[in-house]
């Protein structure tokens, strides 16, 4: 049986550029969590970037930390770096963070998490999708209610929210107002409403791009500066249509 569908359901969008959250605005977005590297899955970024952007729009801007792909259970060093990025997008005026620190064995780092937390004073504090690795998501979920961590951002620990919906209607279930719970991972203006029917929740999550050319790299087509698959004169943007599109869905009665 479908959960009773929220009203108001709330839309953040992440980006990865000025440009990126100048589109979320435009497009209707509630709020936007800022990083670099989409396609890595997102990663801490530039100051320049967050700076720019918190001067450029009026949306609360959720800023990432994470200071490389690979995993969420970090060793001293990185732990360091993830302090002192703290420190700065704080200063920057973002409206809260976004991180995850996971143990060896995939369970919240309550130490590292509280930590974070005391670091960050009154700001939202959201458990990303690290929460998807967890081997008993019921139990950290409680941990992290006792943490005080404002959201936690999931699919339901699965590849796509979509196919996480049962795990996310009782993860909000079982939250009951104690903690925010966002879903996120592949939902798109085709999915969004289904989603929400399933799962009863009152706020999404989704990374909307679309592939832009840079005409710089046509001069040698044959090399590649990087790893990724694509050309070297391809990369991703914020989807402007896509955002007006989902926000037009979650209008829908």
């Amino acid at each position: 049986m479908s959960a009773p569908r929220p009203q108001n359901v709330r839309l953040e969008v992440a980006i990865a550029s000025l440009s990126g959250a100048i589109f979320a605005e435009s497009g209707q977005a509630d709020r936007i969590e800022l990083n670099a590297a989409l396609p890595l899955g997102g990663l801490t970024p530039s100051i320049g970037l967050v700076r720019a952007v918190v001067e450029r729009v009026a949306l609360p801007v959720i800023a990432m930390v994470r200071p490389r792909p690979g995993g969420f259970c970090y060793g001293q060093e990185d732990w360091l770096v993830m302090q002192r990025d703290a420190d700065f997008l704080l200063e920057a005026g973002v409206a809260g963070l976004a991180f995850g620190c996971l143990t060896g064995d995939g369970a919240v780092d309550i130490q590292r998490t509280r930590s974070m937390l005391r670091q960050m004073e009154s700001r939202e504090a959201v458990f990303h999708r690290a929460f998807d690795l967890t081997p008993d998501p019921y139990k950290a979920l409680e941990q992290l209610i006792d943490l005080g961590v404002t959201r936690v951002l999931t699919s339901g620990q699965a590849p796509t929210a979509a196919e996480g919906a049962a795990i996310l209607a009782r993860l909000i279930e079982q939250a009951a107002g104690r903690i925010e719970i966002l879903p996120g991972g592949g939902i798109r203006p085709h999915n969004v409403a289904s989603l929400i029917a399933a799962t009863g929740c009152d706020q999404v999550h989704a990374a909307l791009r679309k592939t832009r050319s840079d005409s710089s790299a046509a001069t040698r087509p044959e090399l590649r500066l990087g790893a990724g698959s694509s050309t070297e004169g391809e990369y991703e943007e914020t989807d402007e249509d896509a955002i007006r599109a989902i926000r037009a869905a979650l209008a829908s009665p």
